[in-house]
């Protein structure tokens, strides 16, 4: 069977590039100097003509019911021009919480506040202080209900239930494939832990929130969002308007990890303001009501059972996870178990996930959601493994590559996790690297240390519906027309690009119209490392058709067919016979009609083989063993995700991925009081501590490793934004524990809990 037979359609029968001249090189972004200079215009930005200001009033309880909202003082306060609460007409709409498991309704101000920062009521006034001047003035009579904040007491009997049916979100996933028990049996070690991460939070740059305007029963949202169709939708479908009647606009995105998937409730009390007021309301969260509403990444608790033998040969894994997406289903473990399914050979597999409700916000799908939670506990142990056998951890790795997604029982297009472990540790000089930090571990305080780990995320590739427009202008200059969300990435750039390459256009040339409902085409959200492999064939695909119409039009003036043409420099000539040419901008036939339009869609994946990226880290740190600070002195990150688009914005991808993967292993945790309140305690950037500049090394090096996968899609792009930070903090907690010879089990690695772990192996505790 050959390749072409999964091409996308039209360009169904477009093969991979081989040589490019702009697609792989490392160009700066389109649009960098307005993001850099302020002149582009995010939705936080958008100042409409005779537009007010929005605030939401949020349960201040961990759990409660509302007994009673009197906002008639605050109607009467200077500049208030309209207060809703679940009683106003319209208002009173449900708000449906959706998985893949199950449903739960409730209410868009439901009087059962199942977390701190519900919402209780909204106002909308001439200015933001006057607004929140009418929030503090609206009085509400709560009955305080108890309350229970940590997952691993959710479902103890005395537990309050949060949903009636108790605190089991559906019922505890499985999974499994040979005999466990047999496997332990065969296996010259077995080791068994418990692991556990720590809740951490979205926190990007643009806060939550958008700006709405009717012009009579249409409505228009600008949000910085990963999806304007995705918005579009829950909007339409909460409010009961045609589609047609709901335009969102997201042009720009100050950041969002996948707390921007879909849409929030603040678009929808933004609506109802608007429309009860007859004027635009723009309405964006404080940094605090971000903190408690919009997502985090679920804590989890893990327990591993892991059998090898002598010989490096994994023989049995046995995981469990306790995790919790907050007070709604939210996934709390969703793929937390799946690289214990599928990145190692095992033919012995068991894992069980059980979710369950906490009085705390609701999760949000969070930079390859479960998959840092797992690596942590799956590559730890892996070293474990590794040291109670004799072997070194890539070599253990190296011994237990899988052919195939185990899974799925599917073959790979690629895998190139061999390629990441062996490259990536001859660029980093691992042997050398460990044999000199052991040497290095004298009498003094500071020890060195090296770690690394290994990982892939559970999808690659893309896929539909993806549709792109792309227009060839009369004088040579093209526009491309595409509905997906640039959240940073960089994924404007990449797309001109690929019209670029195919039609040999400058960039500076490339008009770029993204994210809006009313004007561009249909895609999925920007989200799951899927909006470059998703969009680039849909847009190669559209610039192809662009050029074969362009060389049929060329044909004609030529006097040649359109098969023995070729575009070069910006002119149309006959292959072999360079001296006959024509400037695309003198083609008789495009002068006439002034433009010429294809529409490029993306099909499917292969049918019969999987898409996935693999990856693996490696970094060094010195340990202080008197203060328990960990420095990391370097980091190099290894990616099998297929072409490199764009050499720039794929190492600006590795490092923010390693960046968000050290907050995760060494300074990021949500504080909830547990005895009596149940209220975060930590929600602001002052005490919730995202690593800056002065946590993360200068050395950083990202080593793409580009396979030939004729399968993958013709652009040959497999998604990197999610691999990019999976191995990271495991790869931390190893090379502290090389330094130290202290397993850290439990995210963070904090001085103090570092010290604790410290005085306890001294004391032989």
């Amino acid at each position: 069977m050959s390749a072409a037979e999964y091409r996308e359609e039209p360009g169904q029968l477009l093969q991979p590039w081989k040589e490019t001249a702009i697609v792989g090189k490392p160009l700066p972004r389109v649009d960098g100097y307005e993001r850099v200079s302020g002149a582009a215009v995010y939705p936080s930005d958008t100042s409409l003509p005779d537009m007010i200001y929005g605030a939401i009033l949020r349960c201040p309880h961990a759990h409660a019911l509302v007994k009673l909202v009197d906002t008639r003082q605050a109607e009467k306060m200077p500049g208030v021009r309209a207060v809703i609460t679940g009683k106003t007409p319209g208002a009173g709409v449900d708000w449906p919480y959706t998985t893949p498991v199950m449903t739960v309704k409730t209410k868009l101000f439901d009087p059962h506040c199942r977390h701190e920062g519900e919402e209780v009521a909204a106002v909308a006034a001439e200015t933001p202080y006057q607004a929140w001047d009418a929030v503090k003035a609206i009085k509400v009579e709560y009955e305080v209900l108890p309350f229970v904040v940590d997952h691993k007491k959710a479902l103890e009997p005395q537990a309050p239930a949060i949903h009636e049916g108790g605190n089991r979100v559906g019922k505890t996933q499985t999974y499994g494939r040979g005999d466990v028990a047999k496997g332990f049996t065969e296996a010259d070690v077995v080791l068994e832990e418990t692991y556990s991460t720590a809740c951490e939070l979205h926190t990007p740059i643009e806060l939550h929130g958008c700006v709405a305007k009717w012009d009579g029963p249409r409505l228009t949202v600008w949000e910085p969002t990963q999806g304007v169709f995705e918005v579009q939708s829950g909007i339409a479908q909460v409010l009961g308007l045609p589609l047609a009647n709901v335009r969102v606009i997201g042009h720009y995105v100050g950041g969002a990890f996948g707390s921007r998937l879909t849409a929030g409730k603040y678009n929808i009390i933004a609506a109802l303001l608007a429309r009860k007021t007859g004027r635009p309301v723009k309405l964006f969260l404080t940094r605090e009501e971000t903190y408690l509403c919009v997502g985090n990444r679920p804590p989890d608790t893990m327990k591993l059972k892991a059998g090898v033998r002598k010989d490096g040969t994994l023989t049995a894994l046995d995981y469990s996870a306790l995790g919790t997406g907050g007070a709604y289903p939210a996934e709390g473990t969703g793929n937390v178990d799946w690289l214990v399914r599928d990145l190692y050979t095992c033919p012995n597999v068991r894992t069980q996930t059980t979710d369950v409700y906490t009085n705390a916000g609701p999760a949000r799908p969070f930079r390859a959601p479960g998959h840092p939670q797992c690596a942590w506990a799956l590559e730890q142990m892996m070293d474990a493994l590794a040291e109670a056998i004799g072997m070194d951890p890539v070599e253990l790795r190296l011994k237990n590559i899988p052919s195939l997604s185990q899974a799925r029982g599917l073959p790979y297009t690629t895998t190139g996790l061999r390629q990441c472990l062996e490259e990536g540790a001859r660029a980093f000089g691992w042997k050398e690297a460990r044999q000199k930090a052991a040497e290095s571990r004298g009498s003094g305080p500071i020890r060195r240390g090296v770690g690394m780990a290994g990982g892939l995320w559970v999808v690659g590739g893309g896929r539909p519906p993806v549709t792109v427009v792309v227009k060839l202008f009369a004088d040579g200059s093209a526009n491309l027309n595409m509905g997906a969300s640039d959240i940073g990435t960089g994924t404007k750039t990449v797309m001109a690009m690929v019209v670029a390459e195919e039609l040999g256009v400058p960039l500076e040339k490339i008009q770029i119209e993204n994210a809006d409902t009313g004007t561009t085409q249909f895609t999925t959200r920007s989200g799951g490392s899927k909006t470059v492999p998703s969009e680039s064939p849909a847009v190669r695909a559209a610039a192809f058709s662009v050029k074969q119409q362009l060389l049929a039009m060329a044909g004609k003036d030529l006097k040649a067919s359109p098969s023995d043409l070729e575009l070069k420099g910006g002119s149309v000539v006959v292959k072999g016979d360079p001296a006959r040419e024509i400037k695309i901008t003198n083609i008789s036939e495009l002068k006439e009609w002034g433009v010429v339009l294809g529409v490029g869609t993306r099909g499917p994946n292969p049918q019969k083989q999987w898409v996935t990226p693999f990856c693996a880290q490696f970094c060094e740190v010195e340990v202080n063993l008197k203060t328990g600070e960990v420095k990391v002195v370097r980091f190099l990150g290894t990616n099998d995700s297929g072409r490199v688009m764009n050499r720039l914005t794929f190492e600006c991808q590795v490092f923010g991925g390693i960046t968000m993967g050290i907050g995760l292993a060494l300074t990021e945790f949500r504080v909830l009081d547990g005895n009596q309140t149940g209220k975060m305690v930590n929600r602001n950037w002052h005490d919730y501590k995202l690593p800056t500049a002065l946590d993360v090394p200068a050395d950083m090096v990202s080593l793409p490793i580009e396979l030939d996968d004729p399968w993958c899609n013709s652009a040959g792009a497999k998604g990197l934004g999610e691999p990019a930070t999976i191995p990271t903090a495991a790869a931390l907690a190893n090379a502290v524990y090389n330094a130290t010879g202290v397993r850290m089990t439990s995210t963070p690695i904090d001085p103090l809990k570092l010290c604790q772990a410290l005085a306890s192996q001294r004391k032989g505790g």
